[in-house]
């Protein structure tokens, strides 16, 4: 928007459409707290996930007691009870660690990349309040010279350079 802006003659400033440059303000403020939920959705899901995979490990741990105990009660296989046992929850330890980590993967990329486009929106808005500080300085009043112990202000008569009669605004 600025790019394409009407440039003012002899400056470095451009004419912005107000209503355009306002509107994308206000998509920016509606877009950065959507991101922000999306970022909590993402979260939640990693959570749900992750309990779900507990669920799961103590659902297979569960199991793989009463097999225990239904080999000790039948069979009378202590050891190889104990070892299946131990060799089952061993591997609802692992598929429960397996899939926390892929939501943890899952949910620092996603974070991630929530976190590059937040970082590219906050430059976007940085660079906009930087240059509506640039403008507004350009807009200050100069500050008037300070008198000399003569009464006169040190530059307002010493411009060999200006004709004689122009304003003294003109000659700086």
């Amino acid at each position: 928007m600025i790019a394409n802006g009407k440039p003012l003659p002899l400056t470095r400033n451009a004419i912005i459409d107000r209503d355009a440059a306002l509107n994308l303000i206000d998509e920016l403020r509606v877009a950065v707290p959507e991101e922000v939920r999306a970022a909590k959705r993402i979260n939640q899901e990693g959570e749900r996930i992750i309990d779900k995979a507990q669920e799961e490990a103590e659902r297979i741990v569960a199991r793989a007691q009463e097999q225990a105990a239904y080999l000790i009660d039948e069979r009378g296989l202590t050891e190889a009870a104990a070892d299946e046992s131990r060799r089952i929850i061993a591997v609802a330890e692992d598929e429960a660690a397996q899939v926390r980590q892929g939501a943890d993967d899952y949910a620092s990329g996603v974070l991630a990349a929530l976190e590059g486009e937040v970082t590219k929106t906050l430059r976007g808005i940085e660079r906009g309040i930087a240059m509506l500080d640039e403008r507004r300085a350009e807009y200050a009043p100069e500050p008037e010279p300070e008198p000399v112990e003569n009464g006169y202000a040190p530059d307002a008569y010493d411009d060999g350079d200006v004709e004689a009669g122009a304003p003294t605004a003109a000659r700086r």
